[in-house]
Formats: structure tokens, C-alpha cells, sequence
């Protein structure tokens, strides 16, 4: 199964367009947790158990697991993840760019150690740092396009042709890089008008969409913004207001994070319509 179908698989079996980020903080870890040798690993398995049913996708992202050296806690999770939700699109969120042969090292990573069913990568340097992600037919490559931190106007709307980068890279993605047809991009939903200006452009190309919950991004204008004529289209994720939903220290983290995950599934929901 391609990440594109399994995706719209986990759309229909979980009713479900919310991502669940795995981003551990041991700051802000519950105490029984604190200084566990596999804490890490205890703490995202049972956010997994408490949002599975929840979710149409997770996204760990590498950095919050390689600045600790837990890379082999990340792969225990990303194992976890392949057997007991085999189901549901693991997203790696590594924001890879680089060209040639370094970049078909990250693609290994990403695909072969990891086994993700998609990563996201920069454009930055062109579609010939995307091109070895392609190797992996069946695998997604999420692309940035728009970024939901306020640096990002830094350079994508710069003018290009007589419209803003963002644009260009979006276009660029859906019609000229798409040639597995399993490439999507991230747009933030801190900026709804322009993940409407995306989806004008890319058809039903599907949308990572980062910024609800600790970002502040609404919810109702993202859905209203993004979705496709069937109502699906998107991966709105969500971390730290799930993944730190329970007061500092509390032992019943993964209850609370499970009452946000549906909280917030229904919000996104009842947008769609």
C-alpha cells in the first residue's frame, strides 16, 4: 500500500484528519517517567495506545529524539508503530535538504531505518535533492511550501514571476516533481487564505498542516481553507497542546492527552461539514 492510500484508508476507518505529533520534552515529562533509562519509549507508546483510534497519522520529529542520542528509542517507537497500527501513516518530520548522494543517505534514514511511510524535506535546493526520495516508489515526500512560523515570509513570498515563492513551490511540486504521485507539502495553519491559495493550485494533493493547538492556528478557518471536495485532504497536526495536556508531573498524561486528540478530531471535524 502506497503512503497516498494509506492515508485515505486512515481518513475513512478513524473519521479522523488529525495528526498526533510525538515530540518528547524530558522537561516536561510526567515524574514517574523522569530519569527512566526508556522513558522516552514508555511515553510515546502510550500516547500512541491513548490516540490510535484518534489519529490519521503520527509525526515524530527526529530532532526531539537525536538531541538526546535516543535514536534507538525512536526506532522502538517507529516499530511499535508499523506493528500494532500498521494501519495508520507513520510521517518522519526531519525537514531534509541536500542534494545527490547525502541525500539519498537521509532517504535510507527516513525509509529503511525508520521505515516511514513519508518524510518531510526542503526545497530549497531544488528538485534533484527530492528526486532520491522517489527511489522508495510507495513512500511520501512531504515537501515545505508554507510554514506556519512567522519567519518563514522571510523568503516565501518573496516574488517570483509576479507571485510569491510559496506559490511557485506548490505549483512546482503538484505538476512537475509529482511523478510517483505520492508527494504532498506543508502549509501552516497560521495563514488559512494562503492554504487556500495552495489547494487552488494543487488539486487534491494532501496538506500537512502544523499550527493548531500550542501555535494558535483555528481550526474552523483551516478545514474551510483546506479541504477537498470530499472533505479530506489534510494531515492538521497537533503536539505539545496533546502531548503536555496533563498538569506538570501528572500520571494520567495519556488520559488527558486522549481528551484533547478527540477534542480536537471533533472540532476538525464538525469544520468539515
Amino acid at each position: 500500500m502506497t503512503f497516498i492510500d494509506k492515508l485515505s484508508a486512515a481518513w475513512t476507518r478513524n473519521n479522523s484528519l488529525l495528526c498526533v505529533g510525538l515530540d518528547p520534552d524530558l522537561a516536561r515529562f510526567p515524574a514517574h517517567l523522569q530519569g527512566q533509562p526508556d522513558g522516552i519509549v514508555q511515553f510515546c507508546k502510550a500516547i500512541i495506545d491513548a490516540t490510535a483510534d484518534l489519529a490519521c497519522a503520527f509525526k515524530p520529529q527526529i530532532a526531539y529524539f537525536a538531541a538526546l542520542g535516543a535514536e534507538a528509542q525512536l526506532e522502538e517507537i517507529c516499530r511499535y508503530l508499523r506493528e500494532q497500527y500498521p494501519h495508520i501513516p507513520l510521517v518522519l518530520d526531519a525537514k531534509r535538504g541536500d542534494i545527490g548522494a547525502t541525500a539519498h543517505q537521509y532517504a535510507r534514514e527516513a525509509f529503511d531505518r525508520y521505515g516511514a511511510d513519508a518524510v518531510t524535506v526542503s526545497p530549497y535546493m531544488g528538485f534533484d535533492s527530492v528526486e532520491p526520495y522517489l527511489e522508495w516508489p510507495d513512500r511520501g515526500v512531504i515537501v515545505l511550501c508554507r510554514t506556519s512560523n512567522a519567519g518563514g515570509s522571510d523568503l516565501q513570498f518573496l516574488d517570483v514571476g509576479g507571485r510569491p515563492l510559496y506559490q511557485h513551490v506548490a505549483q512546482l511540486v503538484a505538476e512537475k516533481w509529482n511523478r510517483n504521485g505520492q508527494l504532498a507539502l506543508v502549509v501552516g495553519a497560521t495563514f488559512p487564505e494562503e492554504i487556500a491559495q495552495v489547494r487552488k493550485l494543487v488539486g487534491d494533493m494532501p496538506l500537512l498542516i502544523p499550527g493548531v493547538g500550542a501555535q494558535g492556528g483555528d481550526v474552523e478557518a483551516t478545514v474551510k481553507a483546506g479541504r477537498t471536495a470530499d472533505r479530506t485532504g489534510m494531515m492538521i497536526n497537533s503536539s505539545r497542546a496533546i502531548l503536555y495536556a496533563a498538569p506538570q508531573g501528572g500520571e494520567d498524561f495519556a488520559a488527558a492527552a486522549r481528551r484533547v486528540a478527540m477534542d480536537t478530531r471533533d472540532a476538525i471535524n464538525a469544520a468539515r461539514g
